[in-house]
């Protein structure tokens, strides 16, 4: 099987950086890593470069003909919209460089590779920890943030508890938010639905919900108790919609493995 190799880098890598990058990328799978549900996400240290690099599942044939001739892969994506948010003055770990691994002119491995960020916590650690230090400081700060880029037209359609670095930052006293797991995003005028739509994925925590609602009726031209009332319910139909969904994938996984057991 032949494969070749699609891959770009940002302007600003030298020639030694370049090949120390494409030879972490195809030696991927001798490195430590975590391994997802659907992709696996390494940290390498090397060289004096710290990367994070994010190796995507081989899609189903279908969708491997739909990134190879109609749409960009997701790591092309991924590379892409962290240029973008850069540009619009949004944080997000440096995006370095993409690989896309075709066999047939069919895409096969995809890997998209941006800078390690070390944080401090993600949104996570707040719907975890109610007693976290600085919470409502870092609740209402990441609100904020997320305003921010709904007046700039990002619509981050993952914008879930993990897709989001935070770090304090010392010389200020605040806290820097950095957007991660960026191959699903749209830019364009947010309308009020779909601003409140955003905030549905984060938490099914109600207290914090009111916080995050309370914080952004200071910012917009609404009132508190609207912002709350769409925001909870948007969140009530997705935890709905994302329970229901998990107990079918716990039942379909039941009975496979009660015929393989068979």
């Amino acid at each position: 099987m032949k494969y070749k190799e699609h891959k770009i880098f940002s302007e600003d890598q030298d020639d030694a950086s370049i090949k120390i990058i494409s030879d972490v990328v195809k030696n991927f799978d001798v490195f430590d890593g975590g391994e997802g549900e659907r992709n696996t996400i390494k940290n390498v240290d090397t060289h004096n470069l710290d990367l994070n690099i994010k190796s995507f599942k081989v899609p189903h044939l279908v969708n491997r003909i739909a990134y190879s001739f109609f749409r960009k892969s997701k790591a092309n994506r991924s590379y892409e919209y962290a240029s973008t948010l850069l540009k619009l003055g949004v944080n997000t770990p440096k995006p370095l460089a993409y690989f896309e691994f075709t066999n047939f002119n069919f895409l096969n491995k995809s890997y998209y590779v941006s800078k390690q960020l070390h944080c401090d916590l993600t949104y996570r650690e707040l719907t975890n920890n109610l007693n976290y230090p600085d919470y409502d400081t870092i609740l209402r700060e990441f609100t904020r943030f997320t305003f921010d880029l709904h007046e700039k037209g990002i619509n981050f359609l993952d914008h879930s508890p993990g897709n989001t670095l935070i770090k304090k930052n010392e010389s200020t006293g605040k806290y820097d938010f950095y957007l991660v797991d960026l191959n699903r995003m749209q830019f364009h005028t947010m309308s009020f639905e779909d601003r409140m739509k955003n905030f549905a994925k984060l938490t099914s925590r109600k207290e914090m919900v009111e916080v995050m609602s309370n914080e952004y009726a200071k910012l917009v031209n609404e009132s508190e108790e609207q912002i709350f009332s769409k925001m909870w319910s948007l969140t009530e139909q997705f935890q709905k919609k994302y329970h229901k969904k998990s107990a079918i994938k716990k039942n379909v996984f039941f009975w496979k493995k009660r015929y393989r057991n068979c």
